[in-house]
């Protein structure tokens, strides 16, 4: 079962007789191992790869979040968001697994944190942005435990969710060939991309990635166990090889570009393997926005923020609980509102530790196309983020371009979705086609889920289907229209 094909059994409200076989200790009864007919050595491996598709975060994100300067000139540290970034990412992702057990890990999303070091620090302090990240975080909190988030769930049709679904595995394997250099920025208006250097193949960081991404297929297609963590292994140590050969040296050092080199890290071994985690941004947060810039403008913040995370998160465990094959006929999966609180709790969390807001991660589908069905997988990668905050150096070895082959795989994996789709009337049709298009095209889930929910609600109501939508469909479609048009919005509220 390790792809979405995944028997029924797993999904709940099934009507399926195969007798459930007995769990063989109180352990297994917890996180229901047996039950959902996964192994332990299944789960530790899931957790295994979902943490090394994911380890590039402890370094992307204090990238991203250290580039921004706020409103008064002050900048994070990159050691110290490179610290809370593990803690936050190892803390929640055991939390999540602890109470849902479900394999979703988690860290700090990427959409958010570029919002905030791009868009929202040129307005307010670094601690008053993660003041409206907290705030964001409770909002969430609150509609899910009222249950207002579990009806908003509810009332997408399956037709949108299996569409998130495939645009997620679109998206996961787009990030993968723009982390490897497969695909590149042309800096033409057309074509906007293309492949690698100048239409080609060119650098060998790009080649590793080919090599390992065909690897991995290899042992997939021939449902070898561990198939995925197999070919990470195998490629990074192929990467060091190659670049203790070579000295192939990084993409970016300062301010030359080596358009040959390595992405975010170079697959070396370091000095030093162990560092000190220094934690002196948690507790970092401030409410002062709302006078520094007016209670209006920051409102439009919140509600970005707010619609991002809301959305993204919902996409993604939609995806995700399909993929592990843990959803039934209409998209539900186990302990929905308790998945949902956790998440809200996530984004405070990542709030108050500077990390910014920590959701579900995408790349949890390589854990689960490893095998992972448990929240056993995820104690596996909360341990490993924990230990990282100590072994920062050690995690950099693993270079993107081989991670990025396991998103690739898994891209294609969640890909197969769209078998379930009807694909006969048309005014289904446009809205699966915008929803999956957009999200890759855009780089953005919660882009994608719109574009679908503005089109569904619009293009079947014109089609006499008005009937047939909820009306909580419909508050959202219009709270997406403002969500798309917040940026004249913020003009015209000054």
């Amino acid at each position: 079962m390790s792809t979405a094909e995944s028997t029924a059994h797993n999904a709940p409200d099934d009507t399926d007789d195969t007798p459930t076989p007995e769990p063989k200790n109180g352990f297994d009864r917890f996180f229901e191992i047996t039950q959902r007919g996964s192994t332990i050595p299944a789960e530790i491996r899931g957790g295994v790869v979902t943490f090394v598709t994911m380890a590039y975060i402890v370094i992307l994100n204090p990238i991203i979040l250290s580039s921004g300067t706020d409103v008064a000139g002050n900048t994070l540290g990159f050691t110290q968001v490179a610290a809370t970034t593990a803690l936050t990412a190892g803390v929640m992702t055991l939390l999540f697994g602890l109470v849902t057990r479900l394999p979703f890990a988690f860290a700090a999303g990427l959409g958010i944190n570029s919002f905030l070091a791009v868009s929202v620090v040129g307005q307010v302090t670094w601690p008053e942005a993660m003041g409206l990240v907290v705030i964001n975080g409770l909002i969430i909190v609150l509609l899910a435990a009222t249950g207002l988030r579990r009806m908003i769930f509810d009332a997408v049709p399956i037709q949108l969710k299996l569409a998130i679904t495939v645009g997620i595995g679109l998206f996961i394997a787009f990030i993968g060939f723009v982390d490897a250099g497969f695909v590149t920025a042309t800096g033409a208006s057309s074509p906007p991309v293309g492949l690698g250097v100048d239409g080609s193949v060119a650098t060998v960081p790009t080649l590793i990635f080919v090599f390992t991404l065909l690897l991995t297929g290899i042992l997939v297609a021939r449902k070898v166990k561990g198939g995925i963590l197999i070919g990470l292994v195998t490629g990074t140590v192929v990467a060091v090889i190659v670049e203790a050969i070579w000295n192939i040296g990084p993409k970016f050092d300062g301010d030359e570009v080596n358009p040959g080199g390595w992405g975010l890290s170079v697959p070396e071994l370091p000095s030093s393997l162990v560092s000190v985690p220094d934690l002196s941004l948690v507790g970092q947060v401030s409410f002062g926005s709302f006078e520094r810039i007016g209670v209006l403008a920051a409102l439009m913040l919140v509600f970005t923020l707010v619609f991002t995370n809301f959305f993204d998160a919902m996409g993604t465990m939609t995806g995700l609980s399909k993929e592990a094959g843990l959803a039934n006929e209409k998209g539900d999966f186990p302990r929905i509102k308790s998945a949902l609180i956790v998440e809200g709790v996530g984004a405070v969390a990542g709030g108050f530790t500077s990390s910014s807001s920590n959701t579900v991660f995408i790349e949890s589908g390589a854990g689960i196309g490893e095998g992972a069905r448990t929240g056993f997988a995820n104690v596996v990668t909360g341990g490993l983020f924990l230990v990282a905050m100590f072994f920062t150096p050690l995690v950099s070895i693993v270079p993107t371009e081989v991670a990025a082959s396991a998103l690739v795989i898994v891209g294609a994996l969640m890909m197969s979705q769209i078998r379930f789709i009807d694909f006969s009337d048309f005014s289904i049709l446009l809205p699966v086609f915008l929803a999956v298009t957009v999200m890759p095209l855009t780089y953005s889930i919660a882009n994608g889920i719109g574009a679908g929910f503005i089109s569904w609600v619009v293009v079947r109501s014109l089609s006499g289907k008005a009937r047939e939508i909820s009306p909580l469909l419909w508050i959202v479609a219009a709270g997406f229209v403002l969500y798309f048009a917040r940026g004249p919005l913020e003009t015209l509220l000054g």
